[in-house]
């Protein structure tokens, strides 16, 4: 039943300081004081946890024997003797307790609230240590794998850590004792527990991983200016070097991609494109845009859109798969693109959209207008995915429109 023992064994292994430790063994035995006597007022707790003693006094003056008026700061001269013959009166009188006095209930309710006050500090320590580690990698083993997310002990410390199904790329497959990565990516308390939640798919996940690969962006030589990510499927990384002579693309991806092709495997093949940053808008915009080649770029700085102009060869890798390539270079130049094909044939005479009036209704032509589109050819430039998205046109609309221009100029060419 000895309670310095009940907190060295929870203390074990537990991340808590000497003077919190003190702080919480005084507390408790103070209110095991308070229990009994009333008041903890004149007593004295002293703990060692070096070596796990505890010691607890009670001080009292000694006053003349049948003069004592108040049994918590006062003892009899002949009381006093009984505990030390050589006390005098006037002296203060030292009565050592033990713990066995205060009964075998007393303590063993003590002993549990020594152990729920330990649990909390725990929890604090846990709650303060990931707090101050958000954004970081952490390598951790698959402990159990449930419906909505897996839990993953942290290789460091032991504790657990949660990996949600919705922060995992598509792809990840995990069993139970796998290694997995992850960056911490927040810390909340739940009914009073700490719950570390760990993300694959956030794009700090990337720039530490970058981090770790490349000597020179930890080394500060090199900064991350942006990262726009599609988890699993393609990332666009804008990097800058403070130093002419490193190439921050080069060094980033690595002789032969030897420092990419690691992140690669880890991101479950993510096409990763690193671009070098520019304030340069235009530029900016056609690097963005890579691997496709951009022909020209208008830029309208108002309403933060550009319309890029590419070889016809040129625009689906412009787009990439699902339209990947191009919602990534908008989010990272923050400019709304829109992609249109050069021509490259012999040039047929355009014709303006109000000559087809008796053909097309009026608010149909508004509308191809309010979009730029003034002429036949500049309608059909434009796929009918890009006519629908930039004009809210139904479908069925935008077939007819189609029709009814590309019929024009077959008609031109056969007469030509």
């Amino acid at each position: 039943m000895n309670l310095v023992e009940s907190f060295s064994e929870f203390k074990a292994g537990k991340n808590i300081d000497r003077p919190t430790m003190v702080r919480v063994l005084e507390d408790v035995f103070r209110t095991l004081i308070r229990k009994k006597y009333g008041s903890d007022d004149n007593f004295d707790v002293i703990v060692n946890t070096q070596n796990g003693d505890l010691e607890m006094w009670r001080v009292r003056e000694i006053v003349p024997d049948g003069e004592v008026m108040d049994e918590r700061s006062q003892i009899s001269f002949s009381e006093a003797q009984s505990i030390e013959e050589d006390y005098e009166i006037g002296e203060e009188c030292y009565e050592q307790l033990v713990l066995e006095d205060f009964g075998r209930r007393a303590i063993m309710a003590a002993r549990q609230t020594l152990i729920s006050r330990i649990m909390e500090l725990e929890k604090d320590e846990v709650y303060k240590r990931y707090m101050d580690r958000i954004g970081e990698i952490i390598l951790g083993e698959v402990h159990q794998i449930l419906k909505r997310e897996i839990l993953v002990l942290d290789d460091v410390t032991g504790n657990e850590l949660v990996l949600p199904r919705n922060e995992m790329i598509r792809g990840d497959f995990f069993r139970k004792g796998d290694m997995v990565r992850g960056v911490i990516k927040r810390v909340e308390m739940r009914n009073n527990n700490p719950i570390v939640m760990v993300s694959r798919t956030d794009s700090t996940f990337l720039e530490k991983l970058l981090e770790q690969e490349v000597p020179e962006i930890e080394d500060g030589l090199i900064t991350i200016k942006k990262i726009e990510r599609i988890p699993g499927e393609r990332a666009k990384v804008a990097v800058e070097s403070y130093d002419d002579r490193i190439d921050p693309v080069g060094a980033c991806v690595g002789m032969k991609g030897s420092r990419i092709h690691g992140i690669v495997r880890e991101l479950k093949n993510e096409n990763i494109d690193i671009v070098n940053y520019t304030s340069n808008n235009v530029l900016f915009i056609q690097r963005s845009l890579t691997p496709a080649k951009v022909s020209s770029i208008n830029l309208d700085d108002d309403k933060k859109r550009a319309a890029v102009f590419l070889k016809p060869d040129q625009v689906s890798l412009a787009i990439g798969k699902g339209g990947t390539n191009i919602k990534l270079a908008s989010r990272l130049s923050g400019y709304e693109i829109d992609v249109y094909r050069e021509n490259d044939q012999i040039e047929i005479e355009d014709v303006e959209l109000d000559e087809f009036s008796d053909e097309i209704e009026a608010w149909v032509i508004d509308a191809l207008k309010n979009i730029g589109c003034d002429s036949a050819k500049s309608v059909l430039d434009l796929s009918k995915d890009e006519l629908m998205r930039r004009t809210d046109l139904e479908e069925e609309t935008i077939d007819d429109v189609l029709a009814i221009l590309a019929a024009e100029f077959d008609e031109d060419e056969k007469a030509g």
